[in-house]
């Protein structure tokens, strides 16, 4: 029996299975305190269900609060910044295409050294030591305690990052250090950036995961808890304290991973409708399509591996013009139980529209009794415009394809789509993203620049799945049942030695408590 919790900006969702059964649901809107809202959540849960809470076996959570850090500057340590890459890597400095106010929150701590590896594998300079030594003691001298470290190259050769993180953790007990490989895709500024704010997530990452524990504690719960990522899979707690980053966009992942746990679907284009904007997905057999392109996160560029999502300012909040013919981007967001026409406010809002279209069973239909056949008409018109145009931005080719609608803002979107070759709404659509988050496996991905003519490639795949196994399983995956989910390969053009872009994902079962039993293996 699993509990899947999603927490958005605007409501959070909550759903318990046993098995592929689902036993209840709850959708509340989102608290300032994201913890008290969860645990009311959990409470609801088990009211409705009837079940003990020691027949939990896991619980997932999928949670803003970090995507929430980097974009309000909030939360964020100071870091120290090494790059492993002179004499030709200072042209470009590190943060120097960071907005200002996080580059400020960060602190500005930069520190060049000599070392690294070119893109053929051969060394750019040695390692210095006594450079090196002298970084570890200004670091030290100003107190910082949060470190990261990005090497030219690592992720055909990491060595020079294994050797500064040691020596650093000689110097510093307790540093908290991320890797630059580890997290991070080809490009070093991309990578440098990644590992950056990773690193100034860590001591909130720490808070955050106490204190979702210290609550669980508190209410009786015993199981293990696991945080969503962003490429539809489970990390484990002490993994989130590790890579609090890979969170940024999971709650899209989980309602596409929600969106194909309903239907079955896995190639379709996913559209998630909440109260303040709309997410466009592509499910690809049953994962989300990650995105090829540098992606932004708070105003920096970062290569994670990211979904593929086109974000569209209309939701059920969206604000309407007089005529109808605009909806969004602008909306109430979580205040449309207040201000909504139906609720009894003053803003007329897409909810108000199809209520007053008759086609929703949302508040109070004579509130908006008032509006005009034509300005309905119109909003209606527009809305389904807005939703067409973008799914055409997202489908693989210009064919029709199956779109599932989800999210509890779908009851915008009455009529059928024109992009779309058949139009799903499955039953409990309006918590896709909790389903997502309950049904998810853990993964683990790795990556590497390969020469198949120096070991052959399938030693290079080897050792490539071998690591990414190492990640799943030290994020909570049970080894026995750890599969190679993917494999990319990418030549690399001119070079001599036949080199290959290499990544592997590897996904497996929850590794849940001993002794555990689903509801129906206790009945049967």
């Amino acid at each position: 029996m699993r509990i899947g919790i999603d927490v958005g900006g605007t409501h959070t969702d909550a759903v318990l299975l046993d098995g592929d059964c689902i036993l209840a649901t709850h959708k509340s809107l989102t608290t300032a305190d994201v913890e008290s809202g969860i645990m009311a959540a959990l409470s609801a849960l088990l009211q409705t269900s009837k079940v003990d809470k020691s027949q939990i076996q896991s619980i997932m959570i999928g949670t803003t609060q970090f995507t929430n850090a980097v974009v309000e500057r909030k939360e964020l340590a100071e870091v120290a910044i090494i790059r492993i890459a002179l004499p030709s890597g200072n042209g470009f400095p590190p943060l120097s295409d960071w907005p200002d106010d996080i580059a400020d929150a960060v602190g500005r701590h930069i520190y060049l050294c000599h070392g690294g590896y070119l893109y053929d594998g051969h060394p750019l300079a040695p390692l210095n030591d006594s450079e090196i030594d002298d970084i570890i003691t200004d670091i030290r001298a100003k107190g910082l305690t949060n470190v990261a470290i990005a090497s030219a190259f690592s992720s055909m050769n990491p060595e020079p990052e294994h050797y500064v993180a040691a020596k650093l953790q000689a110097a510093i007990p307790g540093v908290n250090l991320t890797l630059s490989h580890r997290i991070g895709s080809l490009g070093l500024l991309e990578r440098e950036n990644a590992a950056i704010l990773n690193t100034a997530l860590l001591p909130f990452a720490q808070r955050v995961v106490e204190a979702f524990h210290s609550a669980l504690r508190e209410h009786g719960f015993g199981c293990p808890m696991f945080i969503s990522q962003n490429d539809g899979t489970l990390m484990s707690a002490d993994f989130v304290k590790q890579y609090p980053a890979l969170t940024f966009a999971s709650g899209p992942t989980n309602s596409l991973r929600g969106a194909y746990k309903l239907t079955g679907l896995q190639d379709a284009i996913v559209v998630d409708i909440g109260g303040t904007t709309s997410d466009i997905g592509v499910l690809q057999n049953g994962f989300p399509r990650e995105s090829n392109l540098v992606v932004s996160v708070g105003g920096v560029r970062t290569n994670f591996r990211m979904p593929d999502i086109q974000a569209v300012g209309l939701g059920g909040g969206s604000l309407v013009s007089e005529d109808g013919n605009r909806v969004g981007p602008q909306s109430v967001g979580h205040r449309l139980v207040q201000e909504g026409l139906v609720f009894g406010g003053s803003t007329l809002t897409a909810t108000d529209i199809v209520v007053a279209a008759g086609l929703a069973g949302v508040g109070d239909p004579t509130l908006v009794s008032h509006l005009s056949p034509a300005l309905i008409e119109n909003a209606r018109a527009s809305m389904q415009t807005l939703i067409d145009q973008n799914i055409d931005m997202m489908k693989p080719n210009a064919e029709p394809v199956p779109v599932i609608l989800v999210g509890g803002g779908a009851i915008l979107i009455q009529d059928g789509l024109q992009a779309a070759s058949t139009l799903v709404r499955p039953e409990h659509a309006g918590v896709a993203n909790a389903i997502g988050a309950a049904i998810a496996q853990v993964g683990g991905e790795a990556e590497a620049l390969k020469s198949y003519s120096s070991n052959g490639r399938q030693q290079a795949i080897d050792d490539v799945t071998g690591e990414a196994r190492q990640r799943a399983i030290a994020a909570g995956a049970d080894a026995a049942t750890i599969r190679v989910a993917d494999i990319e390969e990418t030549e690399v053009p001119y070079m001599e030695q036949g080199v290959y872009r290499l990544r592997v994902k590897v996904i497996g079962e929850v590794a849940t408590l001993p002794g555990s039993q689903s509801l129906r293996e206790q009945r049967a």
